[in-house]
């Protein structure tokens, strides 16, 4: 069984900077694609960011391409979310995410984290 728990979030204000943790658990982890999502108040959760299972290939949603950076550490089996220039508008409960590949389809991920909660105050 994958796990997944992310760790990081809390409350910032705009413009400050924030790095979400995400450890998964089980011997293959270097195996998944993986995948940051977030659902912010009252929208539909929203891709972010995904890394290929080397981690030599990285997407990013419009809205984050150039301040958010996805990272993988294979031997540590977590992946990170460094988010810079934070902004009101990235408040949002980030979850990750674990597939066969990196892509932005919430529904080709069959595993997910619990998720947590970013808060960037203006």
């Amino acid at each position: 069984q994958v796990q997944l728990v992310e760790s990081g979030g809390g409350l910032v204000q705009a413009g400050d900077s924030l790095t979400l943790s995400c450890a998964v658990s089980g011997r293959t982890f270097s195996r998944y694609g993986m995948g940051w999502f977030r659902r912010a108040p009252g929208k539909e959760r929203e891709f972010v960011a995904a890394i290929s299972t080397s981690g030599l290939s990285t997407s990013y949603a419009d809205s984050v391409k150039g301040r958010f950076a996805i990272s993988r550490d294979n031997a540590k089996n977590t992946v990170y979310l460094q988010m810079n220039t934070l902004k009101p508008e990235d408040t949002a409960v980030y979850y990750c995410a674990a597939g066969p590949l990196a892509l932005s389809t919430d529904s080709l991920y069959a595993h997910w984290g619990q998720g947590t909660q970013v808060t960037v105050s203006s």
